[in-house]
């Protein structure tokens, strides 16, 4: 099976009424033969709307299900899926789409502006309605723009850009999850991340359905009920991010389904003292990945069995990876440098052919990250290469410093980034957000225990000049720290009120 059509057309065919989709919060389901009636209808729908083979779809979907009939729709039916993000304001949206300049737009908005909208009609593909959240409306747009790819998108680190991911691409990452993650058709995954990202859309939806197992999805994360939810759906695995396990660590865990066999982290680094709390409490694998878009997602992936290094994100699953030095050389082990992917999940150029300097003729993208691989091949990342702070002419990566506060109990997640100096260039600075609510004496005692465990574990170019206590921390929607904006929170009362902390 080498495209999507012929994957749903044999799992419709072998398990026409095993549940594909469900919902987690109410009864609300999709089959396998619901997914296939979905494609022919949408290919039929398209055909009729002129929309030519390749042209864009952007999908402006908040309901989880209908998203992932339709953009699973959309590639099997030959065109190229757009996701963005359902919850971006009005205007936000209608930027974007100007950016994109799609041919057709779908969208569950009652309206959405600066489009043509046909009349609703619901969705096409779902004769029995389970599926439909909100009326659908379609409206083409005046230009057309096709191309090759399956699926558009951006990535989540620095200045965005656009990605383009073939339909062989995706379902070469998603076979690799699969093998990895040893998913079957008995498997029923829970995700509560952000659909109209990579990490979702590859990992959970489209392995799941290379496995041609279950997927029980939810809008967003929620702490309260959340392992009852796992136990109600019988969850044998869940993809979460860094935030998540962080909030999950905090808590008891009231019930673990004995159908669980492991949790999955990705997107960002993993605190070792939420992963440890979370295996322990839970008693099950908490299984530490690396990934980006313009590798179709997973890159790294630590075992199912066995252990793994602390602080490793595990080995290469899928692709090859190295570390280079800047000559360009291998690093030896355990010597930091940059993290370089090829493969046949990674991209070998960006849409607008920017940032061409991070492609080379042999196939190796630099991925903007810092890193080291040990004697045995594991991955440890350092931090973004962007991220790192000069200071006086030694470079300090946050990721060293951030797990060294980690360690620390009483704090739940911790960021590092510059702030400049006149003499030395830029200092590092860190910013907390503790576990439970702090007075000022309170704070000021955290901050001299901080200070007393860098002092005793780190050098001193690279120990923190300065500590703030926050109540969050600014991310993206799957859990990356947007570093620039640290130093846009308030400075004045490093006092954390008790309502704002998770």
């Amino acid at each position: 099976m080498t495209t999507l059509r012929e994957l749903v057309t044999a799992r419709a065919a072998s398990s026409p009424h095993r549940c594909f989709l469900a919902d987690a919060r109410s009864e609300r389901s999709f089959d396998f033969a619901m997914l296939r009636a979905a494609a022919d209808a949408w290919c039929r729908e398209l055909d009729a709307a002129g929309v030519p083979p390749s042209a864009r779809v952007l999908l402006d979907i908040a309901d989880p299900l209908t998203f992932c009939a339709v953009h699973l729709a959309v590639i099997a039916a030959g065109r190229c899926s757009v996701p963005v993000d359902p919850a971006a304001p009005p205007a936000e949206a209608q930027r974007t789409r100007r950016a994109l300049r799609p041919w057709l737009v779908v969208s569950d908005r009652l309206a959405v502006p600066g489009m043509r909208v046909n009349p609703a009609t619901g969705m096409p593909a779902d004769p029995t309605g389970h599926v439909r959240a909100a009326p659908l409306q379609a409206g083409a747009l005046s230009d057309r723009r096709t191309g090759s790819v399956a699926l558009l998108t951006s990535g989540s680190t620095g200045t965005p850009k656009t990605v383009t991911l073939t339909e062989r691409q995706l379902l070469h990452a998603a076979r690799c999850v699969v093998r990895h993650h040893e998913l079957s058709a008995m498997d029923r995954g829970f995700s509560p991340l952000p659909l109209f990202h990579i990490n979702a859309q590859v990992v959970a939806l489209l392995a799941t359905l290379v496995a041609g197992g279950t997927l029980v999805l939810d809008r967003r994360f929620h702490r309260t009920g959340f392992w009852q939810l796992l136990v109600k759906h019988e969850i044998t695995w869940v993809n979460a991010v860094p935030a998540i396990l962080s909030i999950l660590a905090l808590g008891s865990v009231p019930e673990v389904p004995p159908t669980l066999r492991f949790i999955r982290s990705a997107s960002a680094p993993l605190p070792a003292a939420a992963r440890e709390r979370v295996a322990e409490r839970s008693g099950v694998v908490v299984v530490e990945s690396y990934g980006m878009t313009e590798a179709a997602s997973q890159i790294t992936a630590t075992p199912l069995r066995g252990g793994h290094p602390p602080g490793s994100v595990g080995r290469p699953a899928g692709v090859q990876l190295e570390v280079v030095g800047p000559d360009g050389r291998r690093c030896a082990p355990d010597v930091v440098g940059r993290v370089r992917i090829r493969g046949e999940s990674v991209i070998s150029a960006y849409a607008e052919g920017v940032a061409a300097e991070r492609f080379d003729a042999e196939g190796w993208l630099d991925t903007g990250d810092l890193g080291r691989l040990d004697a045995e091949g594991y991955l440890y990342l350092a931090g973004r290469r962007d991220d790192v702070v000069n200071c006086g002419g030694e470079l300090v990566y946050p990721g060293e410093v951030e797990e060294v506060l980690l360690g620390e109990a009483a704090v739940a997640e911790a960021a590092v980034a510059d702030r400049p100096h006149g003499v030395l260039g830029a200092v590092p600075v860190a910013w907390i957000r503790p576990v439970a609510a702090l007075d000022g004496e309170q704070a000021d005692e955290l901050v001299s225990r901080l200070r007393l465990r860098c002092e005793q574990q780190l050098s001193r170019v690279k120990r923190p000049v300065d500590f703030r206590i926050v109540a969050s921390l600014p991310r993206t929607p799957t859990g990356k720290v947007l570093r620039r904006r640290l130093r846009e929170l308030p400075l004045a009362d490093t006092r954390v009120p008790e309502a704002s902390l998770l």
